[in-house]
């Protein structure tokens, strides 16, 4: 290992630093991974990794030190540092010893490997990285066998949003698209039921046959679903509201759908 990292303005920090802000995600086409068990479980998925910051004083558990074998056989440059240069690179207090810089992964819709009766997940203009990942959560916790997000114009696969799935983000494969439109053009040529999330007008879910191959399509946090995008899906689904609030988080919404799904599965519902 080089030496040790001392300075907050070394060129190499400052520039993995700048991975937390979506602007230079963009243009490095790299994100942050932290922590021992997530940048272990990201290796094993075949996420490239391409140098780890590590903390000796900081790397004690044994998790962590389990973790470096593996981190250096994946051939990512080891960078050690200092306590101080690395609260500058950790995700808020999140201070395990281990931050690794890692290629963005490239998988497409076409590179997904489904099976006969799937279910997956889009994701349309989300924003907010703790919602991917309380999504990505929920996808793992009820067997969604992959999430597809875009590659631009939404938060995709951040180091904030895998913390908050907690380990999930490594466990579930996630697509990057540019059109999401032409992606579920294709998800449908493969005989899967599109199925819309919208705040009114839908039908309620547990009155549709959610049992067949079957692509959830969830809207981002403002605007819900493109008009464009809920006109492709094969028929819309709404969630009762009793209260004063028009619409769930994007995340409980996730959940409740996905339940109804295993819960009709579980019955072998069909209409």
């Amino acid at each position: 290992m080089a030496p040790v990292i001392t300075s907050t303005k070394n060129p190499r920090v400052k520039e993995a630093a700048r991975l937390r802000q979506r602007r230079d995600r963009q243009r490095q086409q790299r994100i942050l991974i932290d922590g021992a068990r997530e940048i272990a479980r990201a290796h094993a998925a075949g996420v490239e990794l391409v140098e780890v910051f590590v903390c000796d004083a900081l790397c004690q558990s044994d998790e962590c030190r389990a973790a470096l074998p593996q981190i250096k056989s994946s051939g990512a440059e080891l960078l050690s540092v200092t306590p101080a240069v690395f609260e500058k690179l950790a995700f808020g207090d999140r201070a395990e010893g281990l931050v690794a810089v890692a290629n963005t992964p490239r998988k497409t819709l076409t590179e997904l490997k489904l099976p006969a009766d799937p279910l997956v997940i889009v994701l349309e203009g989300v924003e907010k990285p703790g919602n991917v990942g309380a999504v990505l959560r929920t996808a793992e916790a009820t067997g969604v066998h992959g999430v597809i997000v875009p590659k631009h114009h939404a938060v995709g696969l951040t180091g904030a949003a895998a913390k908050s799935a907690m380990g999930a983000a490594e466990l579930v494969p996630v697509a990057r698209e540019t059109n999401l439109v032409h992606a579920l053009e294709a998800i449908k040529r493969e005989g899967i039921w599109t199925m819309g999330a919208v705040p009114t007008g839908g039908k309620l879910p547990w009155e549709s046959d959610l049992t067949g191959p079957l692509c959830l399509v969830l809207g981002g946090e403002g605007e819900g679903l493109r008009p464009l995008v809920a006109r492709t899906c094969d028929f819309l689904v709404s969630l009762p509201m009793r209260g004063r609030l028009a619409s769930l988080n994007i995340s409980a919404a996730a959940a409740v759908l996905c339940y109804e799904v295993l819960r009709q599965r579980s019955r072998g519902k069909r209409s």
